[in-house]
């Protein structure tokens, strides 16, 4: 190996791939190779997490002001979010059966982007997510009198 993996991953990346393409499997950083390989299912996940935090935060800020005005750029990121999720659950379907677990864990930072863009409190929202995985990723649109 000459390109250090601690001294720049990306060029170790690379450098690995093209060992792997070559066929030079004796040249690989197997330890990191193993580790990287372990980690990319994490970033998968973690990525549908904060998709999801920000989708229900955004539904949580819809529901709770019905009359802004800029509900417009709401719903671009509502859909946004939604194609971006069903992206993810398409490529890593295994995801799917996390997926309840993943909208729970999101839930909090939901609620702490609510809180930033709106004028409420922590107490003005639900404890836990109001809507179950369906009405997140399907056209549903949330209206103030819903718990």
């Amino acid at each position: 190996m000459s390109i250090g993996y601690d001294q720049d991953f990306f060029a170790w990346s690379q450098e690995q791939a093209q060992l792997l393409r070559s066929g030079r499997f004796s040249q690989l950083d197997v330890a990191h190779l193993v580790e990287e390989i372990g980690d990319l299912g994490k970033r998968e996940r973690r990525a549908l997490e904060r998709r999801s935090a920000v989708l229900i935060g955004h539904l949580l800020k819809w529901r709770c002001q019905p009359d802004y005005s800029n509900r417009k750029s709401w719903r671009a990121t509502i859909n946004t979010q939604r194609r971006g999720i069903t992206k993810l659950l398409s490529e890593n379907p295994s995801l799917r059966a996390e997926l309840d677990k993943i909208i729970a864990e999101a839930y909090p930072d939901a609620v702490d982007l609510a809180v930033a863009e709106t004028p409420f409190d922590y107490d003005a929202f639900p404890k836990s997510c109001p809507w179950d995985k369906e009405q997140i990723l399907k056209n549903y649109w949330p209206t103030a009198d819903q718990d």
